[in-house]
């Protein structure tokens, strides 16, 4: 075998291999040829010659690309309008959730038959899921309207009657034995001001039905009656929406993650839950949701099929005596849908624990719903939560540190699946019979024996 290297060539050199083969009493040799492509001098070489070495140029590039300009200078980058954190190609990747961490459902709905029509239909529902600023223009808007267009009638009323004529004014309804309908109106906005007082019932004792036109005293009874029944519709609404169960909510706090790690022996899922004021929930319970692709011995693929967690509180189930942080756990078993889940799994596969505290709220006795998610990534294996109810001597409480209440402890988890684990557990249990429990007992004995 002969190699030819030529030093400082961007030529290819030629290795002759000669190779014998016996075939018989023949003979037969035949030369091999490969080429072996020296390293280039430099970057200029290689844009130069792009045959000399295997990489890619792309054509299509201006010079200024390598960092040369086309006159040889140094070529300078002119400033970009771009964000530098901006890079082409890459987008912010958002999970796709069904509840947010604040509990509001990610849902749209669209394609709805006589939706305004439906909404229309149960107007109270509608005005207290409207947001604030919309139900306070309503509220305003209900009694400038009201009071405008009554005034609107008052002014038609005496204006029909001829309070309105110079003769007939307030200042000469003396002189002439004029009797009005209202007295003191004198143009549209004392009628304006008259109905202000008819539908709040305030009686300033200046303006006054008289009995001289029974359309006058029927129109006072019924604004009088608009009036009661709208204060209350409106009082009602706003009352209604400050009351709401969705603002109790507010006060009651899940933990930012889920962990994931062992308890007698066993993997468990747990999460935290609090409640920040000191009027408790009375009847609280605890329920968690999964939320996953399954398909189906049909072929049928369910993008999101729920399957309930059986979850509890040390042994007290799923009903918590909820007065201070608590964590609740998913333990991993059999019947669990995480089952075959290990870490690695974890965090490639999609789904989504949505977690629902409700109860009643003891000020109010209203019902209460608190609700939450937890995608894959964000359940955390091999973590375990920190305590945070502590026996405060000088206080002589206990007291909670909700400055630890997301706070999380790494401990030495296995990273199988809970299913893997159970085999293991079951292969060292096979070990473990009597025969091989007294040989292990006497090694020991003997071992120790040999050491003394």
């Amino acid at each position: 075998m002969r190699f030819n290297f030529s030093s400082h060539s961007a030529a290819p050199t030629t290795i002759e291999t000669t190779t014998t083969q016996a075939n018989g009493n023949e003979k037969a040799s035949q030369p091999l040829k490969k080429a072996i492509e020296a390293d280039p001098e430099s970057l200029d070489s290689v844009i130069s010659n792009p045959q000399s070495y295997p990489i890619t140029i792309v054509p299509n590039r201006p010079t200024s690309f390598y960092g040369l300009s086309t006159n040889g200078k140094a070529f300078q980058r002119q400033p970009s309008c771009r964000s530098r954190n901006f890079r082409p190609g890459s987008m912010r990747r958002v999970r796709r959730r069904a509840v947010f961490k604040n509990g509001d459902c990610n849902v749209v709905q669209k394609h709805l038959q006589r939706r305004r029509v439906r909404f229309l239909q149960d107007m109270y529902t509608t005005m207290v899921d409207w947001q604030w600023r919309w139900t306070l223009l309503a509220f305003a808007l209900s009694f400038i309207l009201s009071w405008l267009f009554f005034a609107l009638i008052w002014w038609l009323i005496v204006y029909t009657h001829g309070d309105l004529e110079d003769l007939h004014m307030p200042d000469n309804q003396e002189e002439s034995g004029w009797a009005p309908c209202v007295s003191a109106i004198d143009g549209f906005t004392s009628c304006f001001l008259f109905s202000i007082e008819t539908q709040h019932t305030i009686g300033y004792g200046v303006r006054t039905t008289s009995p001289e036109c029974p359309e006058a005293i029927f129109m006072m009874c019924f604004q009088s009656i608009y009036g009661v029944m709208s204060s209350a519709f409106m009082a009602g609404i706003v009352f209604a929406k400050m009351t709401r169960a969705k603002q109790r909510a507010q006060t009651l706090l899940f933990s930012k993650h889920a962990v994931i790690c062992q308890r007698d022996g066993c993997l468990s899922l747990m999460f935290r839950v609090g409640d920040m004021r000191k009027s408790h929930i009375i009847g609280a319970g605890v329920r968690a949701q999964l939320i996953r692709t399954k398909s189906t011995k049909e072929g049928e693929v369910m993008t999101q099929f729920f399957t309930e967690l059986e979850i509890g509180t040390d042994d007290s189930g799923s009903d918590l005596f909820f007065i201070w942080p608590m964590v609740i756990e998913h333990k991993i078993d059999e019947n669990s849908p995480l089952y075959n889940l290990n870490a690695t799994d974890m965090l490639q596969d999609k789904f989504e624990i949505i977690v629902i505290l409700e109860g009643t709220v003891e000020s109010t006795g209203q019902s209460t719903q608190a609700r939450s998610s937890y995608i894959n990534t964000e359940i955390l294996w091999g973590h375990r939560f920190d305590p945070v109810v502590l026996y405060n001597k000088d206080l002589q409480a206990y007291e909670i540190d909700y400055g630890r209440f997301n706070e999380t402890t790494q401990v030495d988890t296995p990273l199988c699946s809970a299913r893997e684990l159970n085999e293991i557990y079951k292969i060292q249990e096979g070990f473990r019979t009597p025969e091989t429990t007294f040989n292990m007992r006497q090694l020991s004995h003997n071992h120790s024996d040999q050491a003394s």
